[in-house]
């Protein structure tokens, strides 16, 4: 949304030098939509929650100490251990390219809600990459975009080589909602080779909180 300018007075300024060029229209921005919203305000929270929590977690997760600056999760994250995971959707990936959940059923599945705006979510994608090459033969990343177009997801996935499956979320709140409540983003669900959902983890997660999960599903 744009402020309303208020023109000067012509009459209460001298001709001192030559009249500043008129601005550009500016197309006016597209609204966020609600959800995209609260999804921002919750990144916020966790952010700030993390800064009090250690201070620096903006940057990549320092994990020289074993259990160093693990953020516990919400709550409600616990409600969804154990339920069979949704996985009957098909959604672009950054490519165009359809991606149905179910093939992957089978493997360990990390399913990584995220965006590009969000600092701990990008703080996280290292440990991801290199998870999924750790484990590339029983584990499958899905990083899922909650509101990033295709084209904005290319150059970001080529900047932190990201090796795994990045889809465009946007616009598909019936994902979100079935793995939801989201508070926030990152927020992180593991289903396990059967299909049951093994851990749910809202906010940054460590690379030794997630590969503790993965190992016992293997």
């Amino acid at each position: 949304m744009q402020d309303d300018m208020n023109p000067d007075d012509a009459g209460q300024t001298e001709a001192t030098g030559p009249e500043p060029a008129a601005e550009m229209p500016q197309e006016p921005e597209k609204p966020q939509s609600r959800k995209a919203v609260w999804l921002a305000m919750g990144a916020v929270a966790l952010a700030l929650g993390l800064i009090w929590v250690a201070p620096g977690i903006e940057t990549h997760v320092d994990e020289s100490a074993p259990g160093a600056a693990e953020y516990p999760g919400e709550p409600e994250d616990a409600e969804a251990a154990g339920k069979p995971a949704k996985l009957d959707f098909t959604l672009k990936d950054m490519h165009g390219v359809d991606v149905h959940l179910e093939s992957f059923k089978g493997k360990v599945i990390l399913l990584n809600f995220w965006a590009t705006w969000c600092g701990p979510c990008r703080a996280e994608i290292p440990s991801l990459v290199e998870l999924q090459e750790q484990y590339k033969d029983d584990l499958v990343v899905l990083g899922l975009s909650v509101d990033d177009t295709a084209e904005k997801l290319l150059p970001y996935a080529a900047e932190f080589k990201m090796n795994y499956p990045v889809l465009v979320g946007n616009g598909r709140e019936d994902v979100q909602e079935a793995f939801g409540p989201l508070f926030g983003i990152p927020v992180s669900v593991i289903i396990g080779r059967d299909g049951v959902i093994a851990k749910k983890h809202s906010g940054i997660a460590t690379k030794e909180q997630i590969e503790r999960e993965i190992q016992t599903l293997l």
